[in-house]
């Protein structure tokens, strides 16, 4: 039987390993336009590296649903990636820790609407999962010259449940 991990609720605490978690918690920085508008200033650590910059790309994915089979992890060695939902549909997370160049045991999270996440640098992740239409994303990440994917395709595949 292949491994099988439960996807969990998607907290700042227990996604810190890998990145961070892009939502409205506690405290906003200041009020802004005439005092209309909370900001919450610097929620992520953004690295594009000494030879990129920040790029914003629009991705539509294709639903999945439960039980997900995993066979492809990713990472990128040359900067971040922050996933941003441009709807309220669910979606879930997939990350790894790194062990020794490979991914390690996985782990599943699912945001709550309103979060986001920003891989730090070089964190094993899924691909882009939503779990309804419309499957659309912000991304932020590193446009440059040289690669920046690493694909990783599993030799035993996990499941995640719901």
């Amino acid at each position: 039987m292949s491994l099988q991990i439960t996807a969990e609720p998607l907290t700042a605490a227990a996604f810190a390993p890998f990145g961070d978690v892009l939502e409205v918690a506690g405290d906003y920085d200041k009020l802004i336009n005439a005092g209309l508008c909370e900001r919450y200033h610097d929620r992520a650590q953004l690295d594009f590296g000494p030879d990129g910059r920040a790029g914003i790309s629009l991705f539509k994915a294709v639903p999945r649903s439960f039980p997900y089979e995993c066979a492809l992890l990713e990472r990128h060695p040359e900067g971040s990636q922050a996933f941003l939902p441009m709807s309220e549909a669910p979606w879930m997370v997939i990350v790894a820790p790194d062990l020794d160049g490979q991914p390690g045991g996985p782990r599943a999270f699912l945001p709550e609407p309103g979060q986001g996440v920003n891989f730090h640098r070089g964190t094993w992740h899924g691909v882009l999962t939503p779990l309804a239409e419309p499957g659309l994303f912000a991304v932020v990440d590193r446009i440059g010259n040289s690669a920046n994917l690493e694909e990783h395709f599993l030799k035993e595949p996990f499941t995640v449940l719901s």
